[in-house]
């Protein structure tokens, strides 16, 4: 179904190509997750499949790429449209319509299926992802993870034989997540489907893998069976994280697998006291006074107090008179499911977004009485979109830019870039990083302003296991000088890593708050793979488990 023949892509002027004489078969039916470092050329290789790569892309392309037959080379994507559909990283800037059910029906009418097929597919598809309530929507009041979907459903109202995703469930809470896994694994295993996928979030999508590929970060390319390419990895998911550390053999590449080897790894390890999931955590103490500190900006023991906050878009109420205290040098998570308000609670917060009502105080002033760079010091704010907050034509000016607005020494920006991914050229244009390369960037860019509060709109969107890791670092390096960092995120692996505090998100209001592992172990939705296998021994992660280990030297 899809051939590459010793295919080799460089771009422009680069030094070296990203796709190294890839050779690669992946056959009808399969399901075939494709894994590797930011940037090291994931989105290349699945653009080769329909088009993308080179013709609107530009670049090199040596070797071929075979699709049913066609060589993509002498076939642009408007004429591999009956065969593939595609979903990139960034599902917004594929739409061409204003409402959901145009969409939806937008490719059909490119492709003339007649009237009666068309609405009947839509309504398949409505279903299928769990996306009808949204029929009528306009495109622009979407929360990320319904956008995300909405693009899916795009793309298979075509009826392709093969479907190509971007970072498919990035942008989408883990039980929307595993409902848009669970409908094109069935369209893999009932239709014959072929889905290619990109992900970083592995532990969401291993098991369901037919077929893996490796990008490696110098282009190129190992595929083979999950556990033969995943053994030679060495950041992985938890589940396999647990594995080698229990010597489970085989390595178990799904939770229901590593359950039932689970007894006998619990009885090797102490017992542990199970948090008390009924007790009600006070979302806010009322009677508490507002902060009070010297002014705004990157200093010690900062904290942030939101009282009332309401916000609206017409008729739609997106947050519900929530109140929140975030205290100096604390993590906490945001979770919910998508569209309960999250980034509607963020933008308000730090000021720039709608507020119907509410105020916020972060040392004493509201952020949205201040000017741009006054804000930008007293809360920081990283977006779901990391790429609106770029408008230069390199990643070097971007990051000059950065040190001047701030007043910061000349190289800091560009060494907080570093840290979280290295080796991203200079020279590059922000458009043409990866999405998590130009996450990497826009938060390089706000911790340069050191501001005094931080808050993060799923920041770990495209990072692979080794930036959520160089993340995790700097997030505590931030907490420990006392600043106060809010993180809106659907990444449950990540928060049992690195949050103190987890509050919960429904329908625009706060229906859970208190310690992460009192809120992660409590919900089967939020619960981290660790917590799933050791259940109901009360375990977050890999770590934990090996600190308690080590001790009885039972490891």
């Amino acid at each position: 179904m899809i051939r590459f023949e010793r295919v080799t892509m460089t771009y422009g002027t680069a030094s070296r190509p990203v796709l190294r004489d890839v050779s690669l078969e992946i056959e009808e039916g399969v399901l075939c997750v494709v894994a590797g470092p930011t940037g090291s050329g994931k989105s290349t290789l699945l653009g080769a499949i329909n088009g993308l790569v080179p013709h609107f892309t530009g670049g090199r392309l040596d070797g071929r790429v075979l699709v049913d037959g066609r060589e993509t080379r002498t076939h642009a994507p408007r004429e591999l449209a009956d065969v593939v559909g595609y979903v990139g990283q960034d599902p917004v800037a594929g739409f061409v319509t204003d409402r959901v059910e145009e969409e939806l029906a937008y490719v059909m009418e490119q492709l003339a299926v007649p009237p009666a097929a068309m609405r009947k597919r839509v309504e398949e598809t409505l279903d299928l992802l769990g996306i009808a309530d949204l029929r009528d929507r306009p495109m622009r009041t979407l929360s990320g993870g319904q956008q995300q979907r909405v693009a899916i459903g795009a793309a298979l109202t075509a009826h392709p034989r093969i479907l190509v995703l971007d970072e498919p469930t990035s942008a989408l809470d883990p039980t929307a997540a595993e409902d848009v896994l669970s409908a094109i694994t069935r369209l893999v295993h009932d239709l014959g489907l072929t889905v290619v996928l990109a992900e970083h979030r592995l532990e969401r999508v291993i098991g369901f893998a037919d077929l893996v590929v490796r990008v490696r970060s110098d282009g190129q390319v190992l595929a083979g069976p999950p556990g033969e390419v995943l053994a030679g990895m060495d950041r992985v998911p938890a589940v396999i994280e647990l594995g080698r550390l229990a010597g489970w053999q085989p390595v178990p590449l799904s939770v229901r697998d590593a359950r039932r080897r689970a007894p006998e790894l619990r009885r090797r390890l102490p017992e542990r006291a199970a948090p008390l999931h009924d007790r009600a955590a006070p979302l806010i103490d009322r009677a508490a006074p507002l902060p009070a500190g010297p002014g705004t900006g990157a200093t010690a023991d900062t904290s942030l107090t939101a009282r009332g906050i309401s916000v609206t878009y017409g008729d739609v109420v997106a947050v519900r008179s929530v109140d929140l205290v975030l205290a100096p040098g604390t993590i906490t998570a945001l979770m919910g499911r998508n569209g309960s308000g999250k980034s509607s609670l963020l933008w308000a917060i730090q000021g720039s977004g709608p507020r119907r009502d509410g105020t916020v105080s972060v040392a004493g002033v509201d952020p949205a009485t201040l000017d741009p760079a006054g804000a930008r010091r007293a809360v920081g704010l990283v977006p779901q979109t990391p790429s609106d907050l770029l408008y230069l034509d390199s990643v070097e000016a971007e990051c000059r830019q950065a040190d001047r607005e701030s007043a910061a020494e000349p190289g800091t920006c560009r060494t907080l870039l570093d840290r979280l991914v290295a080796g991203i050229p200079g020279e590059q244009h922000p458009r043409d990083l990866s999405e998590g390369q130009r996450l990497a960037l826009v938060l390089a860019i706000q911790l340069t302003a050191s501001p005094g509060v931080i808050l993060l709109d799923e920041p770990t969107r495209g990072l692979d296991y080794a930036a959520k890791t160089n993340l995790g670092a700097i997030i505590r390096a931030l907490a420990a000088e006392g600043r106060p960092v809010l993180l809106s995120t659907h990444d449950v692996e990540f928060v049992a890593t690195v949050a103190e505090r987890v509050i919960v998100m429904a329908e625009g209001e706060l229906v859970a708050d208190g310690p992460a592992a009192e809120i992660l172990t409590a919900s089967p939705a939020f619960a981290p793979q660790v917590t799933r296998i050791l259940a109901p021994d009360p375990w977050l992660t890999v770590a934990e488990v090996a600190s308690a280990l080590e001790p009885a030297g039972v490891r």
